[in-house]
């Protein structure tokens, strides 16, 4: 068992436990980066407060106040009971133009926009003939309301123009909710207006953080947005159908139809499902950073484990096919160095952007684990070799962070290649023979002050 010990397979079993160890400390950097996460989430919200969230925006709705026969027992009287019904636009356009700039929270920077919205809407008079005939309630015409869904009111800044059927008109606060957004409104008296059409035109200014979503809430809807960010990501239920992109920023419109909803132009309030169907229904943009520092530290901890078996692979190699042996301890050194990598990384790309912090902290390690490799191997080239190697894994682990699209690609690929790398270089290795050894500084001490007497007893 103890000449076992000493073989080739022996070693490289020992050297795949000390990679497996090497997990715990790699755990605890993501552990470290989902931490980072949580306090940038918490510096999103901070600013949040301040200037408005994520926003949702819709058009004007109609929502008429109605007086329902309701039994309440058998042989019982019919009950009058108060509820409302909702009906959509005919057509409803929007013209949306954003200005983004970058707010600060600590170290954590989140980009913010201020969107000029112009919107119009109409309401077609044989539209509301036909759901007030169709209806089975009896409509309060009297008191209606267009309100207007904004995801946070914090964010309105300023209504630069409201006008029903040309008339200027004032928006109220409502506790009233359309789903699950709170709404401002404008008294309406359907009564008086003789069954004409309802035009209107809203002009705003709302503000938000990251994210602006729209809502079709017209029978056709047009969209039209622009805005200095020049990595838009187009999120909801509808992708534009246009879109351009250039140094300046993007532009997109889109066209919808009621047909491309799960709701109908006209709903009671005794619809459950309205809620759900109407948010997901929400589509717009996302201000996407390319640069996020933790999602590209998250890519490159998922390749630490490989990594870090790479490395130990190069130097095992070095020690067979030198006749060289390095300690296990030694390789946990290596290995301590290797996940050192990423809290290094971590720590400075959140002040000098990703590239320059792994280009620095990649060069630390490969100088320190090359220095080592030179003092354990006794060989000055072999140390460089080494170093080499490490610094030609990074540059891969470089590229397959960068490569978001064609990353398992690429990492099936360089895999396939170093497996068989190793498999070339190994094939002539005896994996019963015993582990060579060179003697070190201490050994070669001993030797020369002349051999153990044990030894000398023996011979």
């Amino acid at each position: 068992m103890a000449a076992w010990t000493q073989t080739v397979t022996a070693k490289v079993l020992g050297i795949g436990v000390l990679a497996l160890l090497m997990t715990i400390p790699l755990m605890q950097v993501n552990g470290l980066v989902q931490e980072r996460q949580q306090l940038r989430e918490t510096a999103v919200t901070q600013i949040a407060q301040g200037w408005g969230g994520d926003q949702v925006l819709g058009g004007p709705v109609l929502v008429v106040p109605t007086m329902r026969q309701v039994g309440v027992a058998e042989n019982q009287p019919y009950q009058l009971r108060a509820g409302s019904e909702s009906m959509l636009a005919d057509t409803l356009k929007m013209d949306v133009a954003m200005s983004v700039q970058t707010r600060s929270y600590g170290i954590y920077s989140v980009p913010v926009f201020v969107s000029t919205v112009k919107l119009s809407a109409q309401f077609r008079a044989q539209d509301l003939a036909r759901f007030r005939h169709g209806s089975s309630a009896s409509w309060q015409g009297g008191k209606a309301e267009l309100r207007l869904p904004i995801g946070d009111l914090r964010g309105l800044r300023e209504i630069t123009d409201l006008r029903i059927n040309g008339r200027p008109a004032r928006f109220d606060s409502s506790a009233e909710r359309l789903g699950p957004w709170p709404n401002v409104v404008v008294p309406i008296d359907l009564d008086a207006l003789a069954d004409q059409s309802i035009d209107v035109e809203i002009g705003l200014e709302l503000a938000g953080t990251e994210s602006l979503q729209l809502l079709p809430l017209a029978r056709s809807t047009d969209v039209n947005m622009r805005a200095p960010w020049r990595d838009p990501s187009f999120v909801g239920a509808a992708l534009p159908l246009e879109h351009q992109l250039d140094t300046h920023g993007f532009s997109a419109h889109w066209h919808l139809l009621d047909l491309n909803r799960s709701y109908g132009q006209h709903w009671s309030d005794t619809d459950d499902g309205m809620k759900p169907a109407l948010q997901a229904s929400s589509f717009g943009v996302q201000l996407y950073q390319p640069v996020d520092v933790y999602q590209r530290n998250v890519r490159a901890g998922k390749y630490g484990l490989l990594f870090i078996a790479m490395t130990f692979v190069a130097f095992f190699l070095f020690e067979v096919l030198r006749r060289l042996r390095v300690h296990p301890v030694q390789y946990l050194l290596v290995g301590t160095a290797l996940a050192t990598f990423y809290v290094v990384l971590l720590a400075l790309s959140e002040q000098i952007g990703f590239g320059a912090a792994y280009a620095l902290a990649a060069s630390a390690v490969v100088l320190i684990v090359g220095g080592y490799a030179m003092a354990v191997l006794r060989a000055r080239r072999a140390g460089m070799l080494l170093g080499g190697v490490l610094g030609l894994i990074y540059a891969m682990l470089y590229g397959l962070i960068a490569a978001e699209q064609y990353a398992l690609l690429i990492g099936a690929l360089v895999l396939l290649v170093m497996v068989a790398l190793m498999m070339y270089l190994t094939r002539r290795i005896d994996w019963y023979a015993y582990v060579p050894m060179t003697p070190g500084p201490t050994t070669a001490a001993a030797a020369s002050s002349g051999p153990p007497a044990a030894i000398m007893e023996r011979s």
